[in-house]
Protein backbone atom coordinates (compact mmCIF):
# COMPACT_ATOMS: atom_id res chain seq x y z
CA UNK A 1 0.00 0.00 0.00
CA UNK A 2 1.47 3.28 -1.02
CA UNK A 3 0.95 6.84 0.82
CA UNK A 4 -1.46 7.77 -2.18
CA UNK A 5 -3.66 4.96 -1.98
CA UNK A 6 -6.42 5.51 0.71
CA UNK A 7 -5.90 2.95 3.81
CA UNK A 8 -9.58 2.37 5.29
CA UNK A 9 -13.03 4.55 4.37
CA UNK A 10 -16.12 4.64 6.33
CA UNK A 11 -19.78 6.23 4.68
CA UNK A 12 -22.25 6.69 7.01
CA UNK A 13 -21.18 4.24 9.62
CA UNK A 14 -23.75 3.84 12.26
CA UNK A 15 -24.53 1.43 15.04
CA UNK A 16 -27.47 1.13 17.39
CA UNK A 17 -27.94 -0.89 20.52
CA UNK A 18 -31.79 -0.54 20.72
CA UNK A 19 -32.41 2.69 21.22
CA UNK A 20 -28.94 4.12 21.72
CA UNK A 21 -26.96 5.55 18.87
CA UNK A 22 -23.32 4.86 19.29
CA UNK A 23 -21.90 6.06 16.01
CA UNK A 24 -24.13 8.37 14.24
CA UNK A 25 -23.06 8.67 10.46
CA UNK A 26 -19.09 8.02 10.35
CA UNK A 27 -17.77 9.40 7.43
CA UNK A 28 -14.05 9.23 7.46
CA UNK A 29 -10.75 8.30 4.78
CA UNK A 30 -7.03 7.87 6.19
CA UNK A 31 -4.65 7.31 3.61
CA UNK A 32 -2.08 5.00 3.12
CA UNK A 33 1.11 5.86 5.40
CA UNK A 34 -0.48 8.14 7.60
CA UNK A 35 -0.46 8.42 11.77
CA UNK A 36 -4.34 9.59 12.38
CA UNK A 37 -5.09 9.66 15.48
CA UNK A 38 -9.04 9.54 16.81
CA UNK A 39 -9.99 11.73 19.74
CA UNK A 40 -13.10 11.87 21.88
CA UNK A 41 -14.86 11.73 25.47
CA UNK A 42 -16.01 8.90 27.03
CA UNK A 43 -19.09 7.12 25.31
CA UNK A 44 -18.15 9.39 21.80
CA UNK A 45 -18.02 6.25 19.98
CA UNK A 46 -14.35 5.26 19.07
CA UNK A 47 -14.50 2.33 20.64
CA UNK A 48 -17.50 0.96 18.85
CA UNK A 49 -16.02 2.92 15.37
CA UNK A 50 -12.37 0.78 16.26
CA UNK A 51 -14.31 -2.44 16.63
CA UNK A 52 -16.39 -2.02 13.40
CA UNK A 53 -13.33 -1.58 11.34
CA UNK A 54 -11.61 -3.95 12.86
CA UNK A 55 -14.73 -6.55 12.47
CA UNK A 56 -15.32 -7.09 15.77
CA UNK A 57 -18.45 -5.28 15.56
CA UNK A 58 -21.33 -5.63 12.35
CA UNK A 59 -22.36 -2.13 11.53
CA UNK A 60 -26.46 -1.12 11.71
CA UNK A 61 -25.99 0.94 8.97
CA UNK A 62 -22.86 2.38 6.34
CA UNK A 63 -20.18 0.71 4.84
CA UNK A 64 -16.48 0.05 5.74
CA UNK A 65 -13.73 -0.77 3.65
CA UNK A 66 -10.25 -1.23 5.54
CA UNK A 67 -6.68 -2.05 3.35
CA UNK A 68 -9.41 -2.04 0.35
CA UNK A 69 -11.65 -4.78 1.70
CA UNK A 70 -15.29 -4.54 3.09
CA UNK A 71 -15.70 -5.11 6.79
CA UNK A 72 -18.80 -6.81 6.56
CA UNK A 73 -18.19 -8.99 3.19
CA UNK A 74 -14.88 -10.58 4.08
CA UNK A 75 -14.12 -9.94 7.87
CA UNK A 76 -11.07 -12.56 7.38
CA UNK A 77 -9.49 -10.73 5.11
CA UNK A 78 -9.27 -7.66 6.74
CA UNK A 79 -8.09 -9.24 10.00
CA UNK A 80 -5.37 -10.57 7.78
CA UNK A 81 -3.95 -7.12 7.00
CA UNK A 82 -4.10 -5.23 10.08
CA UNK A 83 -2.73 -5.24 13.43
CA UNK A 84 -4.40 -4.54 17.12
CA UNK A 85 -2.97 -3.26 20.00
CA UNK A 86 -5.18 -3.06 22.92
CA UNK A 87 -5.37 -0.45 25.68
CA UNK A 88 -4.73 -3.01 28.45
CA UNK A 89 -1.97 -5.56 28.45
CA UNK A 90 -2.61 -8.94 26.92
CA UNK A 91 0.75 -10.75 27.01
CA UNK A 92 1.86 -13.80 28.95
CA UNK A 93 3.77 -12.90 31.67
CA UNK A 94 5.00 -16.13 32.22
CA UNK A 95 6.49 -16.83 28.82
CA UNK A 96 9.81 -14.99 27.50
CA UNK A 97 9.51 -12.51 25.10
CA UNK A 98 10.75 -14.48 21.92
CA UNK A 99 7.50 -16.93 23.33
CA UNK A 100 5.34 -14.45 23.21
CA UNK A 101 6.34 -13.73 19.63
CA UNK A 102 6.73 -17.27 18.74
CA UNK A 103 3.05 -18.19 19.89
CA UNK A 104 1.27 -14.86 18.21
CA UNK A 105 3.54 -16.00 14.91
CA UNK A 106 1.92 -19.37 14.88
CA UNK A 107 -1.83 -17.69 15.64
CA UNK A 108 -0.99 -15.53 12.43
CA UNK A 109 -0.44 -18.05 10.71
CA UNK A 110 3.46 -16.61 9.74
CA UNK A 111 5.01 -19.50 7.68
CA UNK A 112 7.53 -21.40 9.66
CA UNK A 113 10.24 -20.72 7.18
CA UNK A 114 10.56 -17.11 7.97
CA UNK A 115 9.00 -16.80 11.49
CA UNK A 116 12.45 -16.59 13.05
CA UNK A 117 13.17 -13.77 10.73
CA UNK A 118 10.02 -11.95 11.60
CA UNK A 119 10.46 -12.03 14.76
CA UNK A 120 14.27 -11.43 15.30
CA UNK A 121 13.58 -8.08 13.21
CA UNK A 122 10.74 -7.17 15.28
CA UNK A 123 13.09 -7.47 18.01
CA UNK A 124 15.79 -5.69 17.14
CA UNK A 125 13.97 -3.01 15.43
CA UNK A 126 11.97 -2.58 19.33
CA UNK A 127 14.97 -2.64 20.75
CA UNK A 128 14.03 -6.08 22.27
CA UNK A 129 16.83 -8.13 21.28
CA UNK A 130 18.89 -8.43 24.41
CA UNK A 131 15.73 -9.00 26.97
CA UNK A 132 14.10 -11.79 23.97
CA UNK A 133 15.21 -14.51 26.35
CA UNK A 134 13.48 -12.85 29.88
CA UNK A 135 10.10 -13.74 31.09
CA UNK A 136 7.53 -10.98 30.16
CA UNK A 137 7.06 -10.40 34.22
CA UNK A 138 10.33 -9.00 34.25
CA UNK A 139 9.86 -6.31 31.81
CA UNK A 140 8.50 -2.62 32.53
CA UNK A 141 5.66 -1.64 31.44
CA UNK A 142 7.46 0.66 28.15
CA UNK A 143 9.10 -2.88 27.04
CA UNK A 144 5.78 -4.43 27.48
CA UNK A 145 4.13 -2.37 25.20
CA UNK A 146 7.02 -2.59 22.79
CA UNK A 147 6.53 -6.09 22.84
CA UNK A 148 2.95 -6.18 22.26
CA UNK A 149 3.56 -3.78 19.12
CA UNK A 150 5.85 -6.48 18.05
CA UNK A 151 3.41 -8.95 17.99
CA UNK A 152 0.90 -7.00 16.54
CA UNK A 153 3.60 -6.08 13.46
CA UNK A 154 4.59 -10.07 13.11
CA UNK A 155 2.27 -10.95 9.93
CA UNK A 156 3.48 -7.67 8.33
CA UNK A 157 -0.13 -6.07 8.53
CA UNK A 158 -0.63 -2.76 6.29
CA UNK A 159 -2.73 -0.52 9.18
CA UNK A 160 -1.99 -0.84 12.76
CA UNK A 161 -4.38 -0.23 15.10
CA UNK A 162 -3.52 1.14 18.65
CA UNK A 163 -5.96 1.93 21.76
CA UNK A 164 -4.37 4.29 24.18
CA UNK A 165 -0.65 3.02 23.05
CA UNK A 166 1.19 5.09 25.38
CA UNK A 167 -1.57 4.97 28.62
CA UNK A 168 -0.20 5.09 32.17
CA UNK A 169 3.98 5.01 30.76
CA UNK A 170 6.26 8.10 32.26
CA UNK A 171 6.69 10.76 29.45
CA UNK A 172 9.99 9.87 28.72
CA UNK A 173 9.19 6.44 27.97
CA UNK A 174 6.10 7.80 25.73
CA UNK A 175 8.86 9.45 23.90
CA UNK A 176 10.27 6.41 23.31
CA UNK A 177 7.68 4.27 22.10
CA UNK A 178 6.68 7.26 19.79
CA UNK A 179 10.33 7.53 18.88
CA UNK A 180 9.23 3.68 17.36
CA UNK A 181 6.39 4.19 15.90
CA UNK A 182 7.82 6.75 13.81
CA UNK A 183 10.71 4.25 12.65
CA UNK A 184 8.27 1.57 11.99
CA UNK A 185 6.09 4.25 9.61
CA UNK A 186 9.21 5.06 8.41
CA UNK A 187 11.06 1.71 7.74
CA UNK A 188 7.64 -0.03 6.92
CA UNK A 189 4.88 2.31 5.40
CA UNK A 190 2.54 1.41 7.97
CA UNK A 191 -0.30 2.95 8.44
CA UNK A 192 -1.21 4.02 12.24
CA UNK A 193 -4.81 4.93 13.61
CA UNK A 194 -4.63 5.27 17.01
CA UNK A 195 -6.64 6.81 19.91
CA UNK A 196 -5.57 8.71 22.64
CA UNK A 197 -6.27 11.56 25.90
CA UNK A 198 -2.76 13.05 26.02
CA UNK A 199 -3.02 15.84 23.50
CA UNK A 200 0.91 16.07 23.22
CA UNK A 201 0.47 12.60 22.13
CA UNK A 202 -1.91 13.72 19.39
CA UNK A 203 0.76 16.10 17.77
CA UNK A 204 2.83 13.40 16.59
CA UNK A 205 -0.36 12.79 14.43
CA UNK A 206 -0.74 13.69 10.66
CA UNK A 207 -4.15 14.62 11.12
CA UNK A 208 -7.39 14.54 14.34
CA UNK A 209 -10.70 13.11 14.23
CA UNK A 210 -12.46 14.81 17.03
CA UNK A 211 -15.49 12.80 17.60
CA UNK A 212 -18.19 13.77 20.12
CA UNK A 213 -21.80 11.65 20.73
CA UNK A 214 -21.09 9.92 17.79
CA UNK A 215 -20.36 12.12 15.08
CA UNK A 216 -16.94 13.48 13.84
CA UNK A 217 -17.04 17.20 14.63
CA UNK A 218 -13.54 18.15 13.81
CA UNK A 219 -10.73 16.71 11.47
CA UNK A 220 -7.99 18.47 10.30
CA UNK A 221 -3.70 18.30 10.82
CA UNK A 222 -3.09 19.44 14.35
CA UNK A 223 -2.20 23.24 13.23
CA UNK A 224 -6.08 23.25 11.44
CA UNK A 225 -7.59 22.62 14.28
CA UNK A 226 -5.48 24.65 16.33
CA UNK A 227 -6.87 27.47 14.11
CA UNK A 228 -10.12 27.05 14.92
CA UNK A 229 -9.79 28.34 18.42
CA UNK A 230 -8.43 31.53 16.92
CA UNK A 231 -5.99 33.86 18.66
CA UNK A 232 -4.45 33.50 21.87
CA UNK A 233 -6.11 31.51 25.31
CA UNK A 234 -6.39 33.91 28.26
CA UNK A 235 -7.22 31.86 31.72
CA UNK A 236 -7.78 33.75 35.31
CA UNK A 237 -8.81 33.13 38.57
CA UNK A 238 -10.51 35.33 40.88
CA UNK A 239 -11.78 35.08 44.57
CA UNK A 240 -15.35 36.74 43.35
CA UNK A 241 -15.48 34.43 39.56
CA UNK A 242 -19.31 35.40 38.88
CA UNK A 243 -18.91 38.92 39.37
CA UNK A 244 -15.62 38.92 37.37
CA UNK A 245 -17.32 37.04 34.38
CA UNK A 246 -20.11 39.75 34.87
CA UNK A 247 -17.34 42.33 34.21
CA UNK A 248 -15.54 41.04 31.39
CA UNK A 249 -18.59 40.33 29.20
CA UNK A 250 -19.70 44.22 30.02
CA UNK A 251 -16.25 46.33 29.87
CA UNK A 252 -14.42 43.61 27.60
CA UNK A 253 -17.25 42.56 25.33
CA UNK A 254 -15.71 39.01 25.94
CA UNK A 255 -18.08 36.03 27.19
CA UNK A 256 -15.74 33.91 29.60
CA UNK A 257 -16.40 30.26 30.18
CA UNK A 258 -15.92 28.80 33.39
CA UNK A 259 -13.88 25.58 34.08
CA UNK A 260 -13.27 24.46 37.97
CA UNK A 261 -13.82 27.85 39.28
CA UNK A 262 -11.01 29.28 36.23
CA UNK A 263 -12.46 31.84 33.97
CA UNK A 264 -11.50 31.01 29.87
CA UNK A 265 -11.39 33.51 27.43
CA UNK A 266 -10.36 33.20 23.86
CA UNK A 267 -9.14 36.45 22.36
CA UNK A 268 -7.69 37.96 19.10
CA UNK A 269 -4.61 39.82 20.38
CA UNK A 270 -3.78 38.17 24.32
CA UNK A 271 -1.21 40.59 24.97
CA UNK A 272 -3.33 43.45 23.98
CA UNK A 273 -6.22 41.99 26.42
CA UNK A 274 -4.35 41.44 29.36
CA UNK A 275 -3.34 44.94 30.68
CA UNK A 276 -7.14 45.95 29.58
CA UNK A 277 -8.24 42.94 31.91
CA UNK A 278 -6.56 43.70 35.08
CA UNK A 279 -6.65 47.32 34.79
CA UNK A 280 -10.41 47.82 33.97
CA UNK A 281 -12.04 45.15 36.15
CA UNK A 282 -13.46 45.90 39.45
CA UNK A 283 -13.52 42.50 40.81
CA UNK A 284 -10.34 41.03 42.01
CA UNK A 285 -7.58 39.45 39.28
CA UNK A 286 -5.97 36.94 40.96
CA UNK A 287 -3.68 34.77 38.36
CA UNK A 288 -3.92 35.36 34.41
CA UNK A 289 -2.31 33.32 32.18
CA UNK A 290 -1.75 33.90 28.35
CA UNK A 291 -0.55 31.30 25.78
CA UNK A 292 -1.34 30.49 22.08
CA UNK A 293 -4.18 27.62 21.48
CA UNK A 294 -3.69 23.59 22.25
CA UNK A 295 -5.18 21.37 21.14
CA UNK A 296 -7.21 20.69 24.49
CA UNK A 297 -8.28 24.05 23.80
CA UNK A 298 -9.70 22.61 20.46
CA UNK A 299 -11.60 19.86 22.46
CA UNK A 300 -13.09 22.03 24.96
CA UNK A 301 -14.55 24.43 22.23
CA UNK A 302 -16.20 21.64 20.10
CA UNK A 303 -17.24 19.50 22.90
CA UNK A 304 -17.88 21.68 25.88
CA UNK A 305 -15.57 20.00 28.36
CA UNK A 306 -11.60 18.72 29.09
CA UNK A 307 -10.78 15.31 27.51
CA UNK A 308 -10.32 13.03 30.29
CA UNK A 309 -9.52 9.15 30.86
CA UNK A 310 -11.10 6.28 30.06
CA UNK A 311 -13.75 4.93 32.69
CA UNK A 312 -13.97 1.22 33.25
CA UNK A 313 -16.81 0.79 31.16
CA UNK A 314 -14.80 1.61 28.12
CA UNK A 315 -11.55 -0.44 29.35
CA UNK A 316 -14.59 -3.62 29.85
CA UNK A 317 -15.29 -2.87 26.37
CA UNK A 318 -12.37 -2.85 24.99
CA UNK A 319 -10.68 -6.09 27.16
CA UNK A 320 -13.69 -7.98 25.57
CA UNK A 321 -12.80 -6.51 22.42
CA UNK A 322 -9.18 -8.12 22.70
CA UNK A 323 -10.82 -11.57 23.89
CA UNK A 324 -13.10 -11.61 20.89
CA UNK A 325 -10.25 -10.84 18.42
CA UNK A 326 -7.47 -13.26 19.80
CA UNK A 327 -10.58 -15.76 19.83
CA UNK A 328 -10.97 -15.38 15.88
CA UNK A 329 -7.64 -15.63 15.58
CA UNK A 330 -7.38 -19.24 16.64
Amino acid sequence: MTELETAIQAHGLVKRYGELEAVRGIDLEVQGGEIFGFLGPNGAGKSTTISILCTLLTPTAGTARVAGIDVMQDPAGVRQRIGLVFQDPSLDDQLTGRENLEFHAFIYSVPASIRRRRIDEMLELLQLTERAGSQVRTFSGGMKRRLEIARGMLHEPQILFLDEPTLGLDPQTRQSIWNHLNELRSRKGITIFMTTHYMDEAEYCDRIAIIDRGKIVALGTPDQLKAMVGGDVVTMTSSQPEAAAREITELLGVTPSRQNGTLRMEVADGKAFVPRLVRELIAPVDTVTLRRPSLDDVFVKLTGHAIRDEEAGTKDQMRMMGRAWMGRRR
